[in-house]
C-alpha cells in the first residue's frame, strides 16, 4: 500500500512539472527572445541561451516609447479600479451573506447569471451609454464601473463572509455596532485573504486589459502599458528583440506580484465556502 501511495504521489508530482514547463516555456521563450540580437531570433536552431547577452534591448525598449507615462497611466487605473472593486464587493456580499431580507435569495441568482452574460454582448450598448454621457475619450468608462460592482467578486466575497461565524456580528451588534461598523470592524479584518483574493483580481485584470482602454481612450498621452506595446508593435515591426523586452517588462510585475501573494491569494481561494 505505501509503495503504491508513493508511487501515485511520484506520477501526479510528474504530471504537474510537464504542464508547469507546458505554462511556463512561452513566458521563458520571450525572455530568452528579449535577450538576443536579432540574428538569433530567426535562426534555423532553436538556442534558448543568448549568446551574446543583449541586455542594451531593454534600455532601447524602454526609451522608444514613453514607457514611464504609460507605466504612471496604467497604475492609477490598477489602483482606482483594485479601490472601487473591493470597496463595491464588500458592501453587497455583507447583504447578501450576513443580512435577512424578503427577495435575497432571489436577488443573488440573478446577480449571479449576469457572469454568464458574455463581454462582447454588452460592450455595444455600454459603449453607446458611455457616449451619450460624454465619457469616453477619458478614463470614466474604466474607472466607474468598478465602484458599481462586480459579480464575480460578490459572489467570492458572499461566500467566505458566510464561513464567518454569525456569533462575532451579534457581539458588535450588542456593543452598539451598527452594520458598517460590523463590516469595518470584525468581518473585513478576519476576511483579509478574501478581500486580498479579490483586490489581486482586480489588478491584474486591469493591468493586462487590453480591450478597455482601446476603446475608450484616444489620447496617446493617456494610453495605457498595454496600448502602448500594441503602439510599438505598430511602429517597429522588425525590432523583435526589444518588442519581447518591453513584453517581458509588462509582464513580470505580474509574475512577481503573484509570486509573493500566492499564499494570500490561495488562502482566499481555499477558505472561500460553498456555503448557501
Amino acid at each position: 500500500m505505501g509503495k503504491s501511495r508513493t508511487a501515485s504521489v511520484m506520477l501526479t508530482y510528474a504530471i504537474l512539472v510537464v504542464l508547469a514547463a507546458v505554462f511556463v516555456a512561452p513566458f521563458l521563450w520571450m525572455v530568452s527572445t528579449s535577450l538576443k540580437a536579432d540574428n538569433q531570433i530567426f535562426s534555423d536552431t532553436v538556442q534558448w541561451i543568448p549568446k551574446p547577452v543583449q541586455w542594451s534591448n531593454y534600455s532601447s525598449a524602454v526609451t522608444t516609447f514613453p514607457f514611464l507615462v504609460y507605466l504612471r497611466n496604467t497604475l492609477f487605473l490598477c489602483v482606482m479600479i483594485t479601490v472601487g472593486t473591493v470597496f463595491s464587493a464588500a458592501l453587497p456580499a455583507y447583504g447578501f451573506s450576513r443580512l435577512r431580507w424578503k427577495g435575497r435569495n432571489t436577488l443573488f441568482v440573478i446577480l449571479l447569471l449576469t457572469i454568464m452574460l458574455p463581454q462582447q454582448v454588452t460592450m455595444l450598448p455600454v459603449f453607446l451609454t458611455f457616449r451619450a454621457l460624454g465619457w469616453t475619450g477619458g478614463y470614466l468608462p474604466l474607472i466607474i464601473p468598478a465602484f458599481l460592482g462586480n459579480a464575480f467578486s460578490i459572489f467570492l466575497l458572499r461566500q467566505f463572509f458566510m464561513t464567518i461565524p454569525q456569533d462575532l456580528s451579534d457581539a458588535a451588534r450588542i456593543d452598539g455596532c451598527g452594520e458598517i461598523a460590523i463590516l469595518g470592524r470584525v468581518i473585513a479584518p478576519v476576511a483579509k485573504p478574501a478581500l486580498a483574493t479579490v483586490g489581486l483580481f482586480a489588478f491584474t485584470g486591469a493591468w493586462m486589459d487590453f480591450v478597455g482602454p482601446l476603446i475608450y481612450v484616444h489620447d496617446e498621452r493617456l494610453y495605457t502599458l498595454a496600448i502602448g506595446l500594441q503602439a510599438f508593435l505598430g511602429r517597429h515591426q522588425e525590432e523583435w528583440s526589444q518588442l519581447m523586452a518591453a513584453a517581458t517588462i509588462i509582464t513580470l510585475p505580474m509574475v512577481v506580484l503573484f509570486f509573493f501573494a500566492q499564499r494570500t491569494f490561495i488562502q482566499g481561494i481555499a477558505l472561500t465556502g460553498v456555503k448557501g
